[in-house]
């Protein structure tokens, strides 16, 4: 689900006596930061909507970013399932700011009209092959971060999208390899700017859709071995608490390893990249008349 947000005041200080020691079984990682650290940290969300707990006090010989903690694979994940088993200290979730789960990745690639639904929606064929563009890095933020509306859009929409991050480098990777290269998923929002992805730029997406603050991402990154079946999993978004997307990632045309084996004929994918998968039915423009986000 895709709840946006103001970022919470943060108090001074983490009393230790606040913290519930209920780790998640499903290994949900994070990028966080919090008042009494230096820069950001890696952690463990305890399950959907619960506290942190540090990996970067449980070994602090753990990179301090995801891109670095994926790149050393196993050894890392390893380190992480200890502390997943171990009764560790939770900070509250009410005292640490989430980033995205990865940020300054070397690619987010993007794929359009990847939903049945959604194509039906356009009244438009199903792709026979991956429609893909892309977002610029300096697009994503935290999951509860600020979308700042660019004075240059009037048409600025929502897309909830279900992405892929890599955890292992590759090229020409064959659909029956593909998940050996995922890392896990997380919630994004494909913003977009209609007019600038419809009409202005020669009709090229990519500007409509790499504003700043335009890719927001998380908060966890889960990892592939906690979620049982990515292609039937509930994806909805939410605006002013009202439900505008509801489907299910089992609509997806073109499924997580096709995705991977089709892209990677263009490009190697390294450790940290995103792969945003496509957006169900029910986003603005498409409605009669068309709605677009307004400041607030």
């Amino acid at each position: 689900m895709l709840v946006s947000g103001r970022r919470r005041l943060l108090t001074a200080l983490l009393q230790a006596q606040k913290w519930p020691i209920q780790p998640s079984r499903d290994m949900r990682l994070v990028q966080f930061q919090a008042p009494h650290l230096v820069g950001p940290h890696l952690g463990l969300e305890t399950g959907n909507g619960g506290g942190v707990i540090n990996l970067n006090a449980f070994d602090p010989t753990l990179p301090k970013t995801m891109i670095q903690f994926l790149e050393q694979g196993e050894v890392t994940l390893s380190v992480a399932r200890r502390a997943l088993a171990a009764q560790l200290p939770v900070l509250p979730r009410s005292e640490v700011t989430f980033l995205a789960p990865v940020t300054r990745p070397d690619k987010v690639v993007c794929v359009g009209m990847n939903y049945v639904d959604h194509c039906k929606e356009q009244n438009v064929p199903v792709p026979k092959e991956p429609i893909i563009f892309s977002k610029f890095a300096s697009s994503i933020v935290g999951p509860y971060d600020e979308v700042v509306l660019p004075p240059e859009s009037q048409e600025v929409d929502w897309e909830v999208e279900l992405a892929v991050v890599i955890g292992k480098k590759g090229k020409h990777i064959k659909a029956t390899d593909a998940m050996a290269h995922v890392a896990g998923f997380t919630v994004a929002h494909d913003v977009s700017a209609r007019d600038w992805q419809m009409r202005r730029n020669g009709k090229q997406w990519l500007l409509g859709k790499t504003f700043d603050t335009f890719c927001p991402l998380g908060p966890a990154l889960v990892t592939k071995d906690s979620v049982a079946d990515p292609h039937n999993l509930k994806i909805c978004c939410r605006v002013n608490g009202e439900v505008v997307q509801s489907s299910n990632t089992k609509q997806m045309v073109f499924k997580t390893e096709e995705l991977i084996a089709w892209v990677s004929q263009f490009v190697t994918f390294y450790p940290g990249d995103v792969i945003l998968t496509g957006t169900p039915p029910g986003v603005g423009v498409f409605r009669k008349p068309p709605v677009f986000l307004k400041v607030g």
